[in-house]
């Protein structure tokens, strides 16, 4: 028998950045409650999908920074999301600014979680392959300033079982490593929920501007087929404060093939009837038990300093 979950990947459009958390989770919940109707178990929301992507301007001043990021989840602006998935038995992930206490210390997240269809928070993933730079620079038409906003994610790649299968969590530039992908495969990942914001081109190397959505298709169908594994990637697409950023929100099936794409650069469900079991059939046929030759690997986990 198949294991059958339909998901809608929650593309967002453009979020001004004087929009309020309200005004955005309102936009979220139509989404939540247009994908019950068509009868999705579960709905993928994108990288920081309350606010706009901050981290494309500079801010120098840490209680303006701190605005952006959310101290508690649920809080009182996002409750009413989770009680009105509960309400409804459907299920969602969500990317957000965390703001959260370590050891003491007070330390600054970009966060995904996975909510069940009770609304209770079965799983959290942190960013942690942070691309863009820690200096300003003015010059450029756009920054990404992540690597002076967020820390580096301390949670690694886990998997948690829900939805009838075994579900795990990327964000954005995580998406572009292949070892994001084989930790969540060695963990019997059947599904990898994805969000991001990324913008379709690259100030500082344009020569690379033809091949940001080439790129971006292709990290993530080898991921999927290299791991036996549906990748739901979701986008935070068109202009945001300036800011052109790709859509291309896409449901990735084990073999690699994109069965599902959004037509669009504003708020869009993509849909797709994923049948978890594709993932046990592409493991069967790579045999990870039999053909992996870890006794190799050890130079992944370390830092080469050269050919040898």
């Amino acid at each position: 028998m198949s294991r059958i979950v339909t998901v809608a990947a929650a593309q967002s459009g453009p979020v001004d950045r004087n929009v309020s958390r309200s005004e955005m989770v309102e936009r979220l919940l139509v989404q939540i409650r247009q994908a019950h109707d068509a009868g999705c178990q579960l709905v993928v929301f994108t990288e920081c999908a309350l606010t706009s992507f901050f981290a494309h301007w500079w801010i120098d001043d840490d209680t303006e920074l701190d605005s952006w990021f959310e101290s508690k989840m649920p809080g009182p602006d996002t409750q009413p999301l989770f009680d009105e998935a509960a309400r409804l038995g459907i299920g969602f992930s969500l990317g957000y600014a965390e703001l959260a206490n370590v050891d003491g210390r007070t330390r600054r997240f970009n966060s995904s979680i996975l909510v069940g269809p009770d609304g209770r928070i079965l799983g959290k993933h942190r960013k942690i392959h942070l691309p863009g730079h820690f200096e300003h620079r003015p010059h450029n038409p756009f920054q990404n300033l992540e690597k002076r906003y967020f820390d580096v994610g301390n949670l690694g790649f886990k998997t948690w079982k829900a939805f009838g299968g075994t579900l795990g969590m990327s964000i954005c530039n995580d998406r572009r490593w292949p070892e994001s992908y084989r930790l969540l495969g060695l963990r019997g990942a059947e599904m990898i929920l994805i969000g991001y914001n990324t913008p379709d081109n690259i100030p500082e190397y344009p020569e690379l501007d033809r091949l940001v959505r080439f790129h971006h298709e292709l990290c993530m169908q080898a991921g999927a087929n290299q791991n036996a594994a549906w990748v739901v990637a979701v986008a935070k697409a068109g202009v945001e404060e300036g800011v052109s950023q790709i859509g291309l929100t896409s449901i990735i099936a084990p073999s690699g093939e994109i069965v599902a794409q959004s037509t669009t650069l504003g708020d869009e469900l993509v849909i797709h009837e994923c049948d978890l079991d594709e993932s046990v059939r592409y493991r069967g046929f790579l045999d990870f038990e039999h053909n992996r030759r870890p006794e190799f690997y050890g130079l992944i986990a370390q830092r080469a300093d050269g050919p040898g």
